[in-house]
Protein backbone atom coordinates (compact mmCIF):
# COMPACT_ATOMS: atom_id res chain seq x y z
CA UNK A 1 0.00 0.00 0.00
CA UNK A 2 3.22 2.19 -0.02
CA UNK A 3 2.58 5.66 -1.47
CA UNK A 4 -1.36 4.49 -2.64
CA UNK A 5 -4.20 7.01 -2.55
CA UNK A 6 -7.51 5.91 -0.51
CA UNK A 7 -9.79 7.35 -2.07
CA UNK A 8 -12.77 4.59 -2.19
CA UNK A 9 -12.96 1.40 -0.06
CA UNK A 10 -13.18 -0.27 -2.97
CA UNK A 11 -9.47 1.34 -3.97
CA UNK A 12 -7.53 -1.57 -1.35
CA UNK A 13 -8.45 -5.32 -1.66
CA UNK A 14 -10.21 -7.39 0.84
CA UNK A 15 -6.84 -8.31 2.20
CA UNK A 16 -5.42 -4.92 2.36
CA UNK A 17 -8.22 -3.73 4.06
CA UNK A 18 -7.93 -7.13 6.74
CA UNK A 19 -4.34 -6.23 6.77
CA UNK A 20 -5.31 -2.98 7.73
CA UNK A 21 -7.19 -4.18 10.78
CA UNK A 22 -4.56 -5.92 11.79
CA UNK A 23 -2.09 -3.50 12.10
CA UNK A 24 -4.72 -1.36 13.72
CA UNK A 25 -4.61 -4.15 16.73
CA UNK A 26 -1.14 -4.17 17.42
CA UNK A 27 -1.52 -0.18 17.69
CA UNK A 28 -3.88 -0.43 19.86
CA UNK A 29 -1.19 -2.61 21.89
CA UNK A 30 1.30 -0.28 21.18
CA UNK A 31 0.19 3.52 20.34
CA UNK A 32 2.88 5.72 21.09
CA UNK A 33 5.82 5.08 18.62
CA UNK A 34 8.30 7.24 16.98
CA UNK A 35 8.30 5.47 13.16
CA UNK A 36 6.87 8.79 11.62
CA UNK A 37 9.10 11.67 13.32
CA UNK A 38 10.29 12.13 9.43
CA UNK A 39 6.99 13.08 7.88
CA UNK A 40 4.96 15.58 7.50
CA UNK A 41 1.19 15.02 7.20
CA UNK A 42 -1.20 17.85 5.61
CA UNK A 43 -4.64 17.99 7.71
CA UNK A 44 -6.98 19.86 4.99
CA UNK A 45 -10.72 19.75 6.39
CA UNK A 46 -12.61 22.41 4.11
CA UNK A 47 -15.44 21.26 6.22
CA UNK A 48 -16.55 21.01 9.93
CA UNK A 49 -14.95 17.84 11.69
CA UNK A 50 -14.41 16.90 15.61
CA UNK A 51 -13.63 13.04 14.92
CA UNK A 52 -12.35 12.45 11.08
CA UNK A 53 -9.73 15.42 11.51
CA UNK A 54 -9.04 14.89 15.59
CA UNK A 55 -8.42 11.54 15.44
CA UNK A 56 -6.20 11.85 12.42
CA UNK A 57 -3.98 14.12 14.20
CA UNK A 58 -3.90 11.90 17.25
CA UNK A 59 -2.68 9.11 15.03
CA UNK A 60 0.02 11.20 13.52
CA UNK A 61 0.83 12.98 16.91
CA UNK A 62 1.18 9.92 18.65
CA UNK A 63 3.37 8.14 15.70
CA UNK A 64 5.63 11.58 15.92
CA UNK A 65 4.60 12.69 12.49
CA UNK A 66 4.39 16.78 12.30
CA UNK A 67 1.30 17.72 11.77
CA UNK A 68 0.13 20.86 9.35
CA UNK A 69 -3.33 22.00 7.75
CA UNK A 70 -6.32 23.98 8.16
CA UNK A 71 -10.01 22.90 9.82
CA UNK A 72 -12.07 25.01 8.04
CA UNK A 73 -11.62 26.73 4.46
CA UNK A 74 -12.28 30.27 5.81
CA UNK A 75 -9.08 29.89 7.08
CA UNK A 76 -7.04 29.35 3.68
CA UNK A 77 -6.71 30.64 0.42
CA UNK A 78 -10.14 28.86 -0.49
CA UNK A 79 -11.69 31.85 0.83
CA UNK A 80 -9.70 34.49 -1.26
CA UNK A 81 -11.02 32.63 -4.52
CA UNK A 82 -7.56 29.40 -4.95
CA UNK A 83 -8.57 26.70 -6.91
CA UNK A 84 -8.67 22.83 -5.08
CA UNK A 85 -6.13 22.36 -7.55
CA UNK A 86 -3.62 25.00 -6.85
CA UNK A 87 -3.92 24.47 -2.62
CA UNK A 88 -3.25 20.83 -3.43
CA UNK A 89 -0.02 21.17 -5.36
CA UNK A 90 1.04 24.20 -2.71
CA UNK A 91 0.39 22.11 0.05
CA UNK A 92 2.31 18.93 -2.15
CA UNK A 93 5.23 20.97 -1.58
CA UNK A 94 5.16 20.97 2.39
CA UNK A 95 4.03 17.58 3.10
CA UNK A 96 4.45 13.90 2.22
CA UNK A 97 0.56 12.72 2.92
CA UNK A 98 -2.72 14.28 2.56
CA UNK A 99 -5.61 14.03 4.92
CA UNK A 100 -8.50 15.85 3.04
CA UNK A 101 -12.20 16.62 3.57
CA UNK A 102 -14.34 18.04 1.09
CA UNK A 103 -18.39 19.04 0.75
CA UNK A 104 -18.29 18.39 -2.76
CA UNK A 105 -18.58 14.79 -4.32
CA UNK A 106 -15.44 13.64 -6.64
CA UNK A 107 -13.07 16.15 -5.01
CA UNK A 108 -10.61 13.68 -3.57
CA UNK A 109 -10.66 11.76 -6.66
CA UNK A 110 -9.92 15.08 -8.60
CA UNK A 111 -7.12 16.14 -5.11
CA UNK A 112 -5.51 12.36 -6.23
CA UNK A 113 -5.53 12.54 -10.15
CA UNK A 114 -3.66 16.35 -9.36
CA UNK A 115 -1.46 15.47 -6.17
CA UNK A 116 2.36 14.44 -6.67
CA UNK A 117 1.94 12.61 -3.17
CA UNK A 118 -0.69 10.16 -1.55
CA UNK A 119 -4.05 11.29 -0.73
CA UNK A 120 -6.56 10.03 1.92
CA UNK A 121 -10.59 10.91 1.42
CA UNK A 122 -12.17 11.85 5.23
CA UNK A 123 -15.24 12.47 3.45
CA UNK A 124 -16.27 14.05 0.24
CA UNK A 125 -19.45 15.47 0.25
CA UNK A 126 -22.22 12.55 0.31
CA UNK A 127 -20.29 10.14 -1.57
CA UNK A 128 -17.73 7.93 0.38
CA UNK A 129 -15.79 8.08 3.70
CA UNK A 130 -13.26 5.39 3.17
CA UNK A 131 -11.77 5.60 6.36
CA UNK A 132 -14.87 5.57 8.82
CA UNK A 133 -15.67 2.24 6.94
CA UNK A 134 -11.92 0.68 8.11
CA UNK A 135 -12.75 1.86 11.59
CA UNK A 136 -16.08 0.36 11.37
CA UNK A 137 -15.27 -2.74 10.22
CA UNK A 138 -12.54 -2.69 12.84
CA UNK A 139 -15.53 -2.07 15.72
CA UNK A 140 -17.16 -5.05 14.19
CA UNK A 141 -15.05 -7.29 14.33
CA UNK A 142 -14.07 -6.21 17.97
CA UNK A 143 -17.36 -6.76 18.88
CA UNK A 144 -18.63 -9.66 16.98
CA UNK A 145 -15.58 -11.66 16.42
CA UNK A 146 -15.66 -11.59 12.74
CA UNK A 147 -17.37 -9.98 9.56
CA UNK A 148 -18.66 -12.88 8.31
CA UNK A 149 -22.95 -13.80 8.14
CA UNK A 150 -23.86 -10.90 10.30
CA UNK A 151 -27.15 -9.08 10.23
CA UNK A 152 -26.61 -5.10 10.07
CA UNK A 153 -28.98 -2.63 10.29
CA UNK A 154 -28.73 0.95 9.33
CA UNK A 155 -31.03 3.42 10.54
CA UNK A 156 -31.63 6.82 9.28
CA UNK A 157 -30.43 8.57 6.45
CA UNK A 158 -29.07 6.06 4.07
CA UNK A 159 -29.66 8.34 1.02
CA UNK A 160 -26.59 11.05 1.89
CA UNK A 161 -24.96 9.03 4.41
CA UNK A 162 -21.41 8.45 3.32
CA UNK A 163 -20.16 6.28 6.09
CA UNK A 164 -23.14 4.04 4.95
CA UNK A 165 -22.49 4.10 1.17
CA UNK A 166 -18.97 3.14 1.87
CA UNK A 167 -19.76 0.16 4.45
CA UNK A 168 -22.19 -1.22 2.61
CA UNK A 169 -20.02 -1.64 -0.21
CA UNK A 170 -17.39 -3.13 2.09
CA UNK A 171 -19.91 -5.83 3.76
CA UNK A 172 -20.53 -6.90 0.26
CA UNK A 173 -17.30 -8.88 0.49
CA UNK A 174 -18.46 -10.69 3.60
CA UNK A 175 -22.03 -12.60 3.16
CA UNK A 176 -23.88 -9.74 5.07
CA UNK A 177 -27.94 -9.35 5.74
CA UNK A 178 -28.77 -5.95 5.32
CA UNK A 179 -31.64 -4.23 6.95
CA UNK A 180 -31.87 -0.86 5.64
CA UNK A 181 -33.98 1.52 7.65
CA UNK A 182 -35.24 5.01 6.35
CA UNK A 183 -38.11 7.41 5.17
CA UNK A 184 -38.70 6.83 1.29
CA UNK A 185 -37.21 9.77 0.47
CA UNK A 186 -33.71 8.64 2.39
CA UNK A 187 -33.29 5.60 1.02
CA UNK A 188 -30.55 4.21 -0.14
CA UNK A 189 -29.14 5.16 -3.55
CA UNK A 190 -29.47 2.90 -6.45
CA UNK A 191 -25.78 2.78 -7.10
CA UNK A 192 -25.06 1.32 -3.39
CA UNK A 193 -28.03 -1.14 -3.59
CA UNK A 194 -26.43 -2.27 -6.90
CA UNK A 195 -23.33 -3.38 -5.00
CA UNK A 196 -25.88 -5.87 -2.90
CA UNK A 197 -27.65 -7.40 -5.71
CA UNK A 198 -23.80 -8.16 -7.60
CA UNK A 199 -22.64 -10.17 -4.79
CA UNK A 200 -26.57 -12.02 -4.78
CA UNK A 201 -26.93 -10.77 -1.10
CA UNK A 202 -30.11 -10.03 0.68
CA UNK A 203 -31.23 -6.77 1.97
CA UNK A 204 -35.16 -5.84 3.70
CA UNK A 205 -35.75 -2.61 3.29
CA UNK A 206 -38.17 -0.70 6.37
CA UNK A 207 -39.80 2.50 7.24
CA UNK A 208 -40.19 1.44 10.96
CA UNK A 209 -36.90 0.46 13.38
CA UNK A 210 -38.71 -1.98 16.49
CA UNK A 211 -38.89 -4.89 13.96
CA UNK A 212 -35.47 -5.15 13.00
CA UNK A 213 -33.45 -4.62 16.21
CA UNK A 214 -34.25 -8.42 17.75
CA UNK A 215 -32.82 -9.79 14.18
CA UNK A 216 -29.34 -7.93 14.06
CA UNK A 217 -25.60 -7.81 15.01
CA UNK A 218 -25.10 -4.39 14.62
CA UNK A 219 -27.80 -1.47 14.57
CA UNK A 220 -26.21 1.13 12.65
CA UNK A 221 -27.70 4.34 13.52
CA UNK A 222 -27.00 8.09 11.62
CA UNK A 223 -27.97 11.54 12.25
CA UNK A 224 -30.38 13.29 9.41
CA UNK A 225 -27.80 15.44 7.70
CA UNK A 226 -29.60 18.71 7.25
CA UNK A 227 -26.83 20.09 5.53
CA UNK A 228 -27.12 17.90 2.60
CA UNK A 229 -30.75 19.06 2.93
CA UNK A 230 -31.46 21.64 -0.05
CA UNK A 231 -34.72 22.03 0.62
CA UNK A 232 -35.70 22.90 4.28
CA UNK A 233 -38.75 21.37 4.32
CA UNK A 234 -38.16 18.30 3.23
CA UNK A 235 -35.20 18.10 6.43
CA UNK A 236 -38.25 18.92 8.95
CA UNK A 237 -40.36 16.29 7.65
CA UNK A 238 -37.84 13.65 8.57
CA UNK A 239 -35.35 15.20 11.31
CA UNK A 240 -37.45 13.06 13.98
CA UNK A 241 -38.20 10.06 11.80
CA UNK A 242 -35.97 7.73 14.53
CA UNK A 243 -35.00 7.80 17.82
CA UNK A 244 -33.70 4.80 19.73
CA UNK A 245 -34.29 4.60 23.25
CA UNK A 246 -33.39 1.92 26.14
CA UNK A 247 -36.71 1.20 26.03
CA UNK A 248 -36.41 -0.53 22.57
CA UNK A 249 -33.41 -2.63 22.94
CA UNK A 250 -35.20 -4.95 25.60
CA UNK A 251 -35.59 -7.65 23.00
CA UNK A 252 -32.23 -6.97 21.07
CA UNK A 253 -29.57 -9.80 20.68
CA UNK A 254 -27.13 -10.35 24.01
CA UNK A 255 -23.60 -9.16 21.63
CA UNK A 256 -25.89 -6.67 19.30
CA UNK A 257 -23.92 -3.42 19.60
CA UNK A 258 -25.49 0.09 18.77
CA UNK A 259 -22.67 2.05 16.32
CA UNK A 260 -23.13 5.57 15.44
CA UNK A 261 -20.57 7.49 12.86
CA UNK A 262 -21.32 10.69 15.43
CA UNK A 263 -22.19 13.29 15.34
CA UNK A 264 -25.65 12.72 17.02
CA UNK A 265 -28.27 15.15 17.02
CA UNK A 266 -31.47 13.12 19.24
CA UNK A 267 -31.47 10.03 16.95
CA UNK A 268 -30.19 8.11 20.29
CA UNK A 269 -31.18 8.63 23.57
CA UNK A 270 -28.67 9.42 26.40
CA UNK A 271 -30.44 6.80 28.26
CA UNK A 272 -29.19 4.17 25.71
CA UNK A 273 -25.81 5.30 27.07
CA UNK A 274 -25.05 3.72 29.76
CA UNK A 275 -26.41 0.52 28.31
CA UNK A 276 -23.99 -3.11 26.92
CA UNK A 277 -25.32 -2.20 23.71
CA UNK A 278 -23.62 1.01 23.05
CA UNK A 279 -20.13 1.13 21.47
CA UNK A 280 -20.19 4.40 19.69
CA UNK A 281 -17.62 5.80 21.82
CA UNK A 282 -15.26 3.28 21.60
CA UNK A 283 -15.89 3.00 17.65
CA UNK A 284 -14.52 6.88 17.92
CA UNK A 285 -11.76 5.45 19.62
CA UNK A 286 -11.03 2.81 16.99
CA UNK A 287 -10.53 5.47 14.50
CA UNK A 288 -7.17 6.52 16.27
CA UNK A 289 -5.84 2.79 15.84
CA UNK A 290 -6.98 2.48 11.95
CA UNK A 291 -5.58 5.82 10.78
CA UNK A 292 -2.49 4.54 12.34
CA UNK A 293 -2.45 1.28 10.54
CA UNK A 294 -3.52 4.06 7.23
CA UNK A 295 -0.53 6.51 8.06
CA UNK A 296 2.24 4.07 8.49
CA UNK A 297 1.27 1.39 5.89
CA UNK A 298 0.57 4.55 3.48
CA UNK A 299 4.21 5.99 3.83
CA UNK A 300 5.40 2.70 4.33
CA UNK A 301 7.12 2.20 7.61
CA UNK A 302 5.77 -1.12 8.08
Amino acid sequence: MKNRSLVSISDYTIDEQLKILKLAAEFEKNPRQKILEKYVVASLFFEPSTRTRLSFESAASQLSAKIIGFSEAGSSSVSKGETLKDTILTVSNYSDIIVMRHPHEGSAKYADEVAPIPIINAGDGAHQHPTQTLLDMYSITKTQGRLDSLNIAFVGDLKYGRTVHSLVMALCQFNTTFHLVSPTELKLPSYVKQHIKDKNLAYHQYTEMNEVIPQVNILYMTRIQKERFSDPIEYERVKDAYILRLSMLTNAKENMKVLHPLPRVNEIDEDVDSSPQAYYFQQARNGVFVRMALLASILGVI
